[in-house]
C-alpha cells in the first residue's frame, strides 16, 4: 500500500510572506506554511517543476477545497471538481521559481506570476496578493516527480531553450541547474524592455532577448536563424502552445533533432483560459512530424 513518504505528490497550505515587483510583467509571491512545519515535506526538484495553485475567490478568506487529510489525491480533485465553479477553489499551474530556507529555520517557496491587464483570476490574485493571504498547493513531496520536465540526456553536448514572459521563471532555473561550460542557446521573450531579467548561470550561454514592444522575430524566425554547435543538442520549449506548436515543427522537421530530445510544454493558449487549454489535446508525435495537418 502507498503510504506518506511514497506519495511523490501533497497538499500543503501555504500563506503569503511578502511579494515584489520585478518588472512590468512580472511578481514573485514568496509564500510560508500556513502552520509551523508546514512546508517540511515539500520537496521541489527545481528546473522548471510545477505545481497546482489552489486560490480563492474574491471575498473568500481562503480556497474552499475538499477535507485533505488524506493521501486519495484523485479523490480530492473528484471532490473539488464536482463542486459549484462559483464556490470551489480556482486551480493554476505554475512553476516553483525557488526553495530555500528562510532565517528562522523554515521554508520558503518563491512564484513568480506573469501579469497583464486582462489576465485572469490567477493574475488579478497576484497583483493584489498582501501577507498572511492564503492559497492551498498541491506540490512535490519528492524532488524526482513528473511535475519536473526537463531532463537533459548525458550525451548533451548543447541545449536549447525558448520561453516567453510564462516559462521565464523556469528557464532561469534550468540556466542556474545546468553544468559549467555546457553550451547553450537561450530565447526570451517578454512583452517589454524592463521586463529582462539576466538569468544566472555556469553554462557558456548566449541569451537572446526578444522583446516584443521593440518589434522582436518570432520564436521560429528567431531559432530558424541560429547556427546549432553541438552534435547532440537537446531542446525545452515552454510558453504560449501555437508557438511551441512551431518551434517543435521546426526543431524535428527542419533540424532534424529526434523528438524525444526537444521537451514541450503549453503553458497557455491565445483566446483560451486554462481550463479551456487543459482540456485540448496537447501536439502529437504526428503533429511533431509534419505527417498532420
Amino acid at each position: 500500500m502507498t503510504t506518506a513518504e511514497t506519495v511523490p505528490f501533497r497538499f500543503f497550505a501555504l500563506q503569503v510572506d511578502r511579494t515584489r515587483r520585478l518588472g512590468p510583467s512580472l511578481v514573485r509571491v514568496t509564500f510560508t506554511g500556513a502552520t509551523a512545519g508546514e512546508l517540511e515535506g515539500f520537496a521541489s526538484g527545481g528546473r522548471d517543476q510545477s505545481l497546482s495553485l489552489f486560490l480563492p475567490h474574491p471575498g473568500q478568506p481562503e480556497p474552499v477545497l475538499p477535507p485533505l487529510d488524506t493521501d486519495d489525491l484523485y479523490g480530492v480533485l473528484g471532490a473539488w471538481r464536482a463542486m459549484p465553479d462559483d464556490v470551489r477553489a480556482v486551480m493554476r499551474s505554475y512553476s516553483v521559481r525557488e526553495q530555500r530556507p528562510a532565517g528562522d529555520g523554515t521554508t520558503e517557496v518563491d512564484i513568480d506570476f506573469a501579469v497583464h491587464e486582462d489576465g485572469g483570476p490567477a493574475c488579478r490574485w497576484a497583483q493584489n496578493a498582501t501577507a498572511g493571504d492564503r492559497v492551498v498547493v498541491l506540490g512535490p513531496a519528492v524532488a524526482d516527480n513528473t511535475g519536473v520536465r526537463f531532463r537533459l540526456p548525458e550525451d548533451a553536448d548543447e541545449v536549447l531553450i525558448w520561453g516567453d514572459e510564462t516559462a521565464l521563471p523556469a528557464a532561469s532555473s534550468i540556466l542556474e541547474s545546468l553544468p559549467a561550460g555546457l553550451r547553450a542557446q537561450v530565447w526570451l521573450e517578454v512583452p517589454y524592455a524592463a521586463d529582462r531579467l539576466e538569468p544566472v548561470t555556469e553554462a557558456d550561454a548566449t541569451i537572446t532577448w526578444l522583446v516584443r514592444e521593440e518589434g522582436a522575430p518570432s520564436a521560429v524566425e528567431a531559432v530558424r536563424a541560429a547556427v546549432l554547435r553541438g552534435s547532440a543538442p537537446y531542446a525545452w520549449i515552454a510558453g504560449e502552445s501555437g508557438s511551441v506548436k512551431a518551434l517543435r515543427r521546426h526543431l524535428v522537421n527542419e533540424r532534424g533533432l529526434d523528438r524525444r530530445r526537444v521537451t514541450f510544454v503549453g503553458y497557455w493558449r491565445m483566446g483560451l483560459s486554462e481550463d479551456a487549454l487543459r482540456e485540448a489535446p496537447e501536439p502529437s508525435d504526428d503533429e511533431a512530424s509534419g505527417d498532420a495537418a
